[in-house]
This record gives structure tokens, sequence and C-alpha cells, in this order.
């Protein structure tokens, strides 16, 4: 049997809410796990990449240590067996190490082949609770299972809660992907173990604050919501020019806010129609002066998630 599934890509944390939102975006891996024909071939890890530049593809495990292996792993030593000898191929349009949930979509990607292969044992909720089990935090892989803007939260039992909200049809994100990689294990080195009362109380705040700009559909609270006190102050070293950017953005009437993608270095900036190439010429130029070259492109959320493309007994 053979299974594939389309995933896309996903932004976390969006200024304010570290670790529990994220939103997906159109851009997608397909992954396809078969079943091997030849038993005792073990197994077989392929990565497509139409960016034959990229070496980082090249630094993918290709064994049992790969983190596709192993969510497929997880879910067939949940219901009591072990993995037979397994084809996977990844077709990669989702950049490695920038900040777009790359690794989520493949452990998504990976646990739905496999929920195909074993007849479909795990239901929805299973599957987000060990999607977060294998990436640790909710707020890629909700998204890449269930689409659209969405704030989750692990409980106590390895459950997941969450929420989808409606973005604004007239709010356009701009996705700025620069030429450079940042793992998340460096960006997560760089946060400290506690952080002061008060800037816990600001993102609290400004996430409250988000919800209801969303709902509201209100650019003034907007504003105010994308601020972030947890993870971005720290992570801002890692991201050249960054600061230069957040600066020069906010003195755009059209802007709502500017933040992260995930640990960065992809940065989003959230706006109004119009001013779109202006942005985009801030952002270029500003990375352009620290020699950094950028893929900057307007898209919209993707409001599906991950879906089986095909099935083949």
């Amino acid at each position: 049997m053979k299974v594939s599934v389309k995933v896309p890509a996903t932004a976390a944390n969006i200024g304010p809410g570290f670790d529990c939102m994220g939103l997906a975006l159109p851009i997608y891996n397909t992954i396809t796990v078969e079943e091997s024909v030849s038993p005792g071939s073990g197994v077989e890890i392929n990565v497509v990449s139409e960016d034959l530049e990229d070496l980082s593809y090249e630094e993918i495990p290709q064994d049992k240590s790969n983190i596709i292996y192993r969510a497929i792993e997880v879910l067939y030593n949940s219901v009591g067996q072990t993995p037979d000898d397994l084809k996977i191929t990844v077709s990669t349009n989702i950049p490695l190490t920038r900040g777009l949930g790359s690794s989520s979509s493949v452990i998504v990607g990976g646990l739905m082949a496999a929920n195909e292969l074993l007849g479909r044992p795990a239901d929805e909720a299973a599957l987000l609770s060990i999607a977060t089990e294998i990436e640790g935090h909710p707020d890629n892989v909700v998204p890449a299972i269930l689409g659209g803007l969405v704030i989750a939260s692990q409980e106590d039992d390895g459950s997941i809660a969450y929420s989808k909200l409606d973005w604004p049809d007239d709010w356009k994100i701009t996705v700025c992907v620069p030429d450079f990689t940042l793992s998340t294990s460096i960006a997560r080195s760089v946060l400290p173990k506690e952080v002061p009362l008060a800037d816990a109380i600001y993102n609290v705040q400004r996430a409250g604050l988000f919800i209801e700009a969303v709902n509201k559909h209100n650019p003034d609270l907007m504003k105010i919501a994308l601020k972030d006190r947890l993870h971005q102050p720290y992570r801002m070293k890692l991201v050249p020019g960054l600061q230069e950017i957040m600066d020069a953005l906010k003195h755009e009437e059209n802007v709502l806010g500017c933040v992260l993608s995930g640990a960065g270095p992809s940065v989003l900036v959230f706006s109004h129609r119009n001013g779109l190439d202006k942005i985009k010429c801030i952002v270029h130029d500003t990375w352009d002066c620290v020699n950094v070259k950028s893929d900057i492109k307007t898209l919209p959320i993707e409001k599906n998630g991950a879906i089986i493309l095909n099935r083949t007994d």
C-alpha cells in the first residue's frame, strides 16, 4: 500500500502567542509512505526538492532516526505494532530551518500516512495529541493538521484543546524568507529559563487583545496585540536586520505589525490590502543592506490542513 499526504507550512507564535498560536500557509510538503515490496529492505528515505542549491537537505537522516519514521513508529506502537519495511519520499517546497514548520509538516504527513496504512485507528484528537507529543508543542502541528489560524493548548492528560479563528480576508500576510537558516535549538537556547512577571502579564494581555482584534476585525487593537516580550527580544540578535525592519515598518500606516515566524528567521508582516509593494521594498532593501537575500511574497492563510492526496492498495 502507498499513501501520499499534502501538508501546509505553518507560522507559529505570531507575536504574543508563544508556543500556542499558529497559522497555516499555502506552501506544501508532500509525504509519501509505501510499504516495501522487498522484505528485509529496511527503511528508504528520499527527499525531492526544487531548490537544488539548498544543501541542508543532504543533512536529513536517511535511517530510522529520521523524524518521519519516528512519528510513524509512535503511531504503530500505540496500536501494538511495529512498522514494516518502508519507503518514504518527501517532495518539499517548505524551506528547512526558516521558521515555517518544515519539521511539523513531515511529522503530520508521516502520522497521517501511517494512520491510513493501519486502517485509521487514530481519530483527529489522537493525531493532534501524538503530533504534539513528538513536536513538543502544538503551535505548528495543530494548524498543519487543521488549517487556518489556531490557538491550542496541550492539557495535562496529553489531549489538545484548540479554537480556530476566522482571519479577516482583507488583512494580508507578507511572508519574508531570508537566505540563511536558524535552527530551532539555537533559537531556543537564547531564551531565558525565567522571565519577569511584568513580561508574562504583557504577553497575556496582548494574546487576549489578539483574539478580540481578529474576532472584531479591529486594526487598532491588532497593532497593539502583535507585540511580544517573551521570545522576540531575545532572538532579535540572531536575525540580522530584523530590528531595522520592525523600526521602518512602524511608520507605515497600512502595517498592522511585524513578527518572527516561529523561531525565525522568516518574518511575517500583517497589513491591509494596499501598500504591499512598499512593504516588500522595505524588507528587501533593509536585508540587502546587510547582504541578506530574500524571497518575499504575500500569501493568504491556508484554510485547509493536511489532506490525503491518494491511497493505492
